[in-house]
């Protein structure tokens, strides 16, 4: 009892005059439990080390294929992928449209040095079964990031965008049900999403007015952003009857089209826009 009276009279921490009052055997349980804890903590750290590594390793195509091209097609010809329900081929594809498939943006949201839209690779990617085309997404990602050595980030900028939407009267336009083909219409073709279709209208009107309707015109290599705000989901197969007119520019042209035959808008704004900033790249990718 000597130890109990003197620990009274020392100004000791709560919790040592709380145990040092307890019986032995319930004493001895605890420094037991006490001795376990750290062990118990190391392998609850290790398990979410192991989760966590998990977490960050995306899907990946089964023996992927990438070369460079031989032969260089250039803006007007290049680009062309097709995807299918067990992976996707492109041909004369650049790094910048690669990254732009793989992260869901278009073109002039994707920054870095020039070669990435310039220099043109082959690419052959299967997966071992049936596959979505976001799954695609995210197996590209992988594959860009280990054959070309990827650094990058993420920031947001102001910038100046298209804003496309359903008009008041609602679309004119229906998604397409498995293994239903429209009926044949002359003019502009177009089958994918409504994020494709953005992509393809930030390209079509950035061309500029035609001084000959017989010349084929060039799109410009600064494009504005269109956002896709229609809401509209599914895969979509239409035409549009769009012809060059002199003096005319393809926004105008676009946004006659887009209320008279398709029943959507497009507006000019300032908005806040995500762009992939690539901050190293290998312009060589490594061996197949």
């Amino acid at each position: 009892m000597g130890f109990i009276g003197q620990a009274e009279n020392i100004e000791l921490p709560f919790y040592v005059l709380v145990l040092s009052r307890l019986p032995i055997h319930l004493l001895a349980r605890m420094l037991k439990a006490v001795r376990t804890l750290p062990i118990l903590i190391s392998l609850a750290l290790s398990s979410s080390v192991v989760f966590g590594q998990a977490s960050t390793m995306g899907p990946a195509f089964d023996v992927p294929s990438v070369r460079p091209c031989p032969h260089l097609v250039g803006p007007d010809y290049n680009n062309q992928i097709t995807f299918t329900a067990s992976g996707m081929t492109a041909r004369n594809v650049t790094l910048k449209r690669l990254l732009a498939e793989a992260y869901h943006l278009q073109l002039n949201q994707v920054l870095g040095p020039s070669w990435l839209g310039q220099s043109e690779y082959d690419i052959d990617a299967r997966a071992a079964g049936s596959v979505t085309r976001e799954q695609i997404a995210q197996m590209l990602r992988s594959l860009v990031a280990e054959r070309f050595k990827l650094a990058q980030h993420s920031e947001m900028r102001e910038m100046r965008v298209y804003e496309l939407q359903v008009g008041k009267s609602g679309p004119r336009i229906r998604p397409v049900s498995g293994g239903e083909s429209p009926a044949a219409r002359a003019g502009f073709h177009f089958r994918g999403d409504m994020r494709e279709f953005a992509d393809l209208l930030s390209v079509q009107i950035s061309i500029p007015a035609a001084d000959n309707p017989a010349e084929p015109a060039r799109a410009s290599t600064s494009q504005i952003p269109v956002l896709d705000n229609t809401g509209l989901q599914g895969i979509f197969d239409f035409s549009v009857d769009i012809h060059p007119e002199l003096g005319t520019d393809m926004f105008t042209l676009w946004k006659r089209a887009l209320e008279d035959q398709l029943g959507m808008q497009i507006d000019s704004r300032k908005g806040i826009v995500a762009v992939l900033v690539v901050d190293e790249a290998a312009r060589a990718p490594t061996e197949n």
